[in-house]
């Protein structure tokens, strides 16, 4: 599964907020039912124009990956949450739009690797090696 979200008309404070954004990467993993395979990341982009900037973030999960990108001067964000495993796309549209006090979403839900995850084992095993990768990126602390 990959949903996309596309957020408007939010929260200018918990747009622009590192330690938010953190903690939604970190605590929402667990929440769907995820396993966090390194620590979250969050960045700050500054531009050259007033006004733009934002803060972007991802978490890689064994599953696949969360990633967010906010533009809190314009209350818009976007987000990714893809995931070889299935998990409650309405309940994370509910938990989205009321963090981020969103006025209107447009979303878009693909299923992705369909022939690939209906083998079960071949899915299990994935997970397995994933979840052994944890922290042993170059650079993980």
């Amino acid at each position: 599964m990959h949903l996309v979200i596309d957020g408007y008309g939010g929260d200018y404070e918990s747009l622009g907020n590192a330690e938010i954004i953190h903690d939604f990467l970190r605590d929402y993993p667990d929440m769907i039912g995820m396993t966090k395979v390194a620590p979250p990341q969050v960045y700050t982009y500054r531009g050259q124009k007033p006004g733009d900037w934002g803060l972007s973030g991802f978490v890689l999960i064994a599953e696949s990956h969360i990633t967010i990108h906010t533009f809190p001067e314009r209350g818009y964000v976007n987000i990714d949450i893809f995931s070889c495993k299935e998990f409650d796309a309405e309940e994370s549209l509910t938990v989205v739009k009321r963090l981020f006090g969103l006025s209107e979403m447009e979303t878009c839900l693909l299923e992705r690797g369909l022939e690939y995850i209906g083998d079960r084992e071949t899915y299990s095993g994935m997970v397995r090696e994933r979840i052994g990768l944890r922290g042993s990126a170059v650079g993980a602390e």
